[in-house]
């Protein structure tokens, strides 16, 4: 069921935050530079991209849901979403890895 009450009613607000957004266009400039002009090659040698998933680690996208005291992102689901839907964008598989 979904509500179409607004957030101040007590829907949920799926509006984008400035702060997501960085995070969106961040995750997409990545998957764009680092991870579209392989995606043939990892598929057709059977490989996984150990190394593109070690630069997701240093940009805090490997444990986005992490608290920061724990050593993660600290972000919350709608961050989590966007970064899985943003890579899947480019390669499913790697989206869901």
């Amino acid at each position: 069921m979904h509500s179409t009450l607004a957030p101040e009613q007590g829907g949920i607000n799926f509006n984008v935050s400035e702060n997501q957004q960085m995070v969106i266009d961040m995750v997409r400039n990545f998957a764009e530079k680092h991870i579209r002009p392989h995606v043939m090659e990892w598929d057709e040698a059977q490989t996984f991209p150990i190394e593109t998933f070690k630069k997701l680690g240093e940009l805090g996208l490997m444990g986005v849901l992490v608290p920061e005291e724990y050593g993660g992102s600290g972000m919350g689901y709608h961050e989590y979403v966007h970064v899985i839907s943003e890579i899947s964008q480019v390669c499913g598989s790697i989206g869901l890895s």
